[in-house]
């Protein structure tokens, strides 16, 4: 796929991350091979090379482009919410969308390999952590001190909202996810905890009519 205005080389660097980060979930970090990226990615290994120094590198790139991209969706979907008429309907957009996002079978692999190679690479979980939930707690905080100001919420501590609002709509699914090996949630069953994380959500920080 072509976008426009990409250069020749960003194209080929968004392909080969795209070859990597397949192979990393599928083989893992220690089992992939640079041979292998560049297969998938129908490329040399010369040219993988040129565009990144090492494995490590490319696997840096995988790891920050991924958490990036997820940003990026939560970003939109909280601007929308900041300008709402309307808060409870946002707020499960919101949650039906970080659910289904970060309980993608995908994501979930990739975030048991950075886990699983945070002692020796360090930087990468920081570097998840930070482009990642850091800045989706950050725009979510941001969006909740504009409905507060608005008089659609109630809150002395926008992120600590935040915070709270995510860790119940992905403690307990993301958790059961990454201990077993597997989501066995279905679509509908994590929509129907994301809502009743909203309701719940509501009572402690909606404005309560008078």
């Amino acid at each position: 796929m072509e976008i426009k205005g990409e250069t020749r080389s960003a194209r080929k660097d968004r392909e080969i991350i795209q070859a990597a980060t397949a192979a990393f979930i599928a083989k893992g970090y220690d089992g992939t091979s640079m041979e292998e990226i560049a297969t998938r990615a129908g490329a040399s290994k010369q040219t993988v090379y040129k565009h990144f120094t090492d494995k490590e590198t490319l696997f840096g790139e995988v790891v920050l482009s991924t958490a990036g991209q997820v940003n990026d969706i939560i970003e939109s979907v909280t601007t929308l919410l900041s300008e709402a008429k309307f808060m409870e309907g946002g707020l499960q957009q919101l949650a039906r969308c970080l659910i289904t996002m970060l309980m993608d079978d995908e994501l979930l692999k990739l975030r048991r390999l950075i886990i699983a190679n945070a002692d020796r690479m360090p930087q990468l979980g920081r570097g998840w952590y930070e482009k990642g939930f850091e800045r989706m707690l950050a725009s979510t905080a941001s969006c909740f001190q504009k409905l507060t100001d608005r008089g659609l919420m109630q809150t002395s501590d926008p992120r600590l909202a935040a915070s709270h609002l995510f860790g119940m709509i992905l403690w307990i699914p993301m958790n059961e996810a990454m201990f077993t090996g597997s989501n066995p949630r279905s679509k509908a069953e994590l929509e129907r905890h994301a809502d009743a994380s909203v309701e719940a959500f509501l009572v402690a920080y909606g404005v309560q009519p008078k």
